[in-house]
């Protein structure tokens, strides 16, 4: 909600800005919609302008006068022009007024991805110094992959940390660079997998391969309670091998399916009760055991941080802004990129809304991440709002577009109806992005 709401006050102001740049009244300056009543509302004394706080956190607004937007003032515009008005003004203010919120959000981004990296500069795991290698699902291994492969880089570039940076560098890849038993070797591929997919599956397309290594135990757990120790390797599940903490949680998940179709309470026993076989190099124990209700037995493994040293890379106050500009650049051609998927069945699935939004943050206050996902969802927010649809600035940015090519303006009749059109296009994409978060909540997606 904080950076929602920042990013939304921001975003209005860079209207607002130019408006009172140009000299055009602004009649509401509001955070969250104010539709029947607002929370808070002050006007100054001598101002034209109304500042408040809406009840529907569903963006915010800045109305202007004479201008046909998301309020519907169609009266107003019934009245004869006033030198005040955004009608009344060149079209290439007029353009810069309504641009001026993206142009925020856009800067705003680049501003904080550039102090993120002052502050914290860049800390990563080299993909090529995880030397345990990936765990890969059955369609990578088609390809050639084997699990234990130590991924290096593609015909066009070197990888550099284990992100979706990684799996759509594979995705458009020719060839791939491994290492595999200590010797250079490449894998070729089609060039064009499928990036949703990949990210999608289950198990995942490739992974970190994390060693099945106790590293705690949680109290009060099956794990705590068959005598699991610091140090313990899991060696098998139900007889078959487990090679690694990967293949003890796909294992696992097979048999979630068995426990989500459970009827009775002694179906759902049975799902839960396993035969793990563990131990160390002195000791080898295999005992019966039934997992928490979330199939869970118990323990943790060490992070991938604890595994491997992280690289840092420090930038100065002046190093920090070109570095942040080519790092939120490629952020915003990496997602325009993604949004092809948008519109394959798939991609509609993936859609995400206020839920999707949340699961960006950490359960906990972290101020890296609280300003790494405020710049990204920034440069989102610029994005979607650039898009030609009516009632986002890009429908007005089109319609202004269109004006100064022909000379000619479009009516207010079809303004109106745009607006009622795009307004209806927003409310369903809305829709549909929620309900795929309940949907998902409820697991059936």
């Amino acid at each position: 909600m904080l950076a929602i709401s920042l990013l939304v006050l921001l975003h209005e102001g860079g209207h607002f800005f130019f408006s009172k740049l140009f000299g055009v009244r602004v009649e509401k300056f509001y955070l969250f919609f104010d539709w029947k009543f607002s929370l808070f509302k002050f006007k100054p004394k001598n101002s034209d302008t109304e500042y408040g706080i809406g009840w529907i956190p569903l963006g915010g607004y800045c109305k202007i006068a004479g201008m046909i937007d998301e309020s519907f003032d169609t009266e107003q515009m019934k009245q004869p022009v006033q030198d005040y008005e955004f009608r009344a003004k060149p079209s290439w203010q007029r353009l810069l007024i309504m641009i001026g919120g993206v142009l925020v959000n856009f800067l705003l981004a680049l501003f904080i991805y550039a102090q993120i990296l002052f502050w914290w500069g860049d800390t990563y795991i080299p993909v090529k110094d995880m030397t345990l290698g990936m765990k890969f699902n059955e369609e990578a291994k088609s390809y050639g992959f084997r699990d234990g492969d130590i991924l290096v880089g593609t015909d066009t570039k070197t990888f550099k940390d284990f992100s979706a940076d990684l799996y759509r560098d594979i995705s458009e890849a020719h060839r791939v660079d491994i290492i595999r038993d200590g010797k250079p070797m490449s894998i070729t591929l089609p060039g064009d997998l499928n990036l949703l997919g990949m990210l999608k599956a289950d198990p995942a397309f490739v992974r970190p391969l994390m060693p099945a290594q106790v590293d705690s135990i949680l109290p009060g757990t099956p794990a705590e309670k068959i005598g699991l120790k610091k140090g313990d390797r899991i060696l098998a599940l139900n007889g078959a091998p487990v090679d690694s903490y990967n293949e003890f949680v796909d294992q696992l998940g097979r048999r979630q399916d068995l426990h989500a179709t459970a009827t009775t309470s002694a179906d759902s026993l049975k799902a839960r009760t396993v035969v793990i076989a563990y131990g160390n190099d002195a000791k080898v124990d295999t005992t019966e055991v039934v997992l928490t209700p979330e199939l869970k037995l118990g323990f943790t493994i060490k992070a991938l941080a604890d595994i491997y040293k992280p690289t840092t890379v420090e930038y100065g106050f002046f190093e920090s802004i070109p570095a942040g500009i080519k790092y939120g650049w490629h952020v915003l051609a990496s997602y325009v990129d993604d949004m092809k998927y948008v519109f394959s069945a798939e991609g509609a699935k993936s859609l995400g809304g206020f839920g999707a939004i949340g699961s960006l943050f950490p359960p906990m206050w972290d101020w890296y991440m609280f300003w790494k996902m405020t710049a990204f969802l920034s440069i989102i927010l610029a994005f979607m709002n650039i898009l030609p649809i009516p009632a986002l600035d890009g429908g007005h940015v089109l319609f202004l577009l269109y004006e100064m090519i022909t000379r000619r303006k479009p009516s207010e009749n079809f303004m109106i109806k745009a607006e009622y059109v795009g307004f209806g296009i927003l409310i369903l994409l809305m829709v549909v992005a929620n309900l795929n978060d309940i949907l998902r909540w409820l697991g059936y997606l």
